[in-house]
């Protein structure tokens, strides 16, 4: 049986899972209207990767005997100053989300739940590979400077993004 503590803490994980979809989301609609639709669809991507998420933390709360329980979700930024903002911002969400991790696997420790720490080691892993991705494109950002020829093939580049996970399946 998983404590209060437990339970709470991933329920509040499993809200801010939700959010990054929401975000993700929100990022891509600034994408598709400024005519960016590659960015836009590696956003909407995003998005469903994060809805996975949030729901192998659903899913995982129900397995080992706890409750599940949604708060509201908060409303996202929609819009931003360019499109390098927009993935500025993302890495910045992506590090929170580290951190909130990190701090749930500390807690996991600290209660001696072996189950939840041994769940919660998949997503450690994922936040260092989403981080450097994001990390990457804003790298790239900082190359293309202001040339619009860069950002309109950066954005084809980002719109080949295959779908991965089970929504691909």
């Amino acid at each position: 049986m998983i404590s209060e503590k437990m339970q709470d803490a991933l329920n509040e994980q499993l809200n801010k899972e939700m959010f990054s979809s929401y975000l993700y989301l929100s990022m891509a609609a600034y994408f598709e209207r400024n005519n960016m639709a590659g960015m836009s669809g590696w956003m909407r991507l995003q998005s469903v990767e994060e809805h996975e998420h949030a729901m192998k933390f659903y899913d995982f709360i129900i397995k080992i005997g706890g409750s599940v329980k949604l708060k509201s979700i908060g409303e996202p930024q929609f819009d931003w100053d360019s499109a390098q903002v927009v993935f500025e911002d993302a890495l910045g969400h992506e590090q929170y989300i580290t951190k909130s991790i990190n701090e749930l696997t500390d807690l996991a420790i600290s209660l001696g739940d072996h189950a939840t720490k041994t769940f919660l080691h998949w997503f450690v892993d994922e936040q260092v590979e989403e981080e450097d991705t994001v990390q990457q494109i804003v790298d790239s950002f900082k190359l293309i400077g202001e040339s619009k020829s860069a950002l309109f093939l950066f954005d084809r580049e980002l719109g080949s993004r295959a779908q991965t996970g089970e929504a691909a399946e």
